[in-house]
């Protein structure tokens, strides 16, 4: 073995590291590429805020009655998060939370019209960008 020939020789070191970096770029290119193409990266982007609900139920005496639907706690509804916090029955708005002007948080209500007994009453959430809605808490009314 000549040691002068060690440190003059200049084979393999370069290209093997310049393969490696190559594969790695290439293979991060492709996670990104793919999870946009794949529609994975609007989704990380537009989860509901969590928050708890609670449901108060009046003048529910065989008639009509209104709920007062109030934030109890957790996540913050802006116009950053939110484009609309809704409160619907059988598919219907019958209240709504006014997101445009106030961030809704704990403590905050919105009281709705007039809705039968035994009706589902679901506070829904949609995404600032309007592509995604998702039902954060739902109640039923007494019968």
């Amino acid at each position: 073995m000549d040691i002068k020939n060690i440190f003059t020789d200049e084979d393999a070191v370069s290209p093997v590291i310049g393969v490696i970096l190559m594969v790695a770029i290439t293979v991060i290119l492709a996670a990104v590429i793919g999870t946009f193409v794949l529609g994975l990266g609007d989704q990380v982007q537009n989860n509901a805020p969590q928050a708890t609900f609670s449901f108060d139920y009046n003048n529910f005496d065989g008639s009509d009655g209104s709920v007062v639907v109030t934030h109890d706690g957790g996540d913050t509804f802006n116009s950053e998060n939110t484009q609309s916090l809704t409160v619907n029955a059988d598919g219907s708005e019958i209240g709504d939370f006014n997101v445009a002007t106030n961030d809704i948080s704990a403590g905050d209500s919105a009281t709705t019209s007039a809705i039968s007994g035994g009706t589902e009453v679901r506070v829904i959430w949609t995404s600032a960008n309007g592509g995604n809605t998702a039902t954060v808490a739902s109640g039923t009314t007494p019968s």
